[in-house]
């Protein structure tokens, strides 16, 4: 009897997504790997010195999304989690890149 009930409990729980494997995690790691060769190499290309700021700033919000998205599991969650996590960041970003450009010499 016992089966039974634990046999019904397993037909009417939520469906998981599939989280990703070691194989996915390295594809992320190998890709946010590449991004920082791309910052690096960004930085030390002197015709690049009047774009570098909002460059980096982009670079490392990209970074920073997937991470939060696939590290964190963003991704696997609500979408309301992801927005209420998403507008705001992009918000600060737009309010760090105007008083840049307000402050800038």
């Amino acid at each position: 009897m016992a089966d039974h009930a634990h046999d019904q409990h397993d037909q009417h729980a939520p469906a998981e997504h599939g989280h990703p494997g070691a194989k996915e995690y390295v594809g992320i790691a190998v890709i946010l790997l590449l991004i920082t060769v791309v910052e690096v190499w960004v930085f030390y290309i002197p015709s690049m010195k009047h774009v570098l700021v909002p460059v980096l700033l982009s670079l490392s919000a990209l970074k920073f999304g997937i991470v939060a998205m696939w590290y964190m599991h963003l991704k696997f969650d609500h979408k309301l989690f992801s927005w209420l996590f998403v507008v705001p960041m992009a918000i600060a970003a737009l309010v760090v890149l105007a008083l840049i450009r307000l402050f800038a010499r």
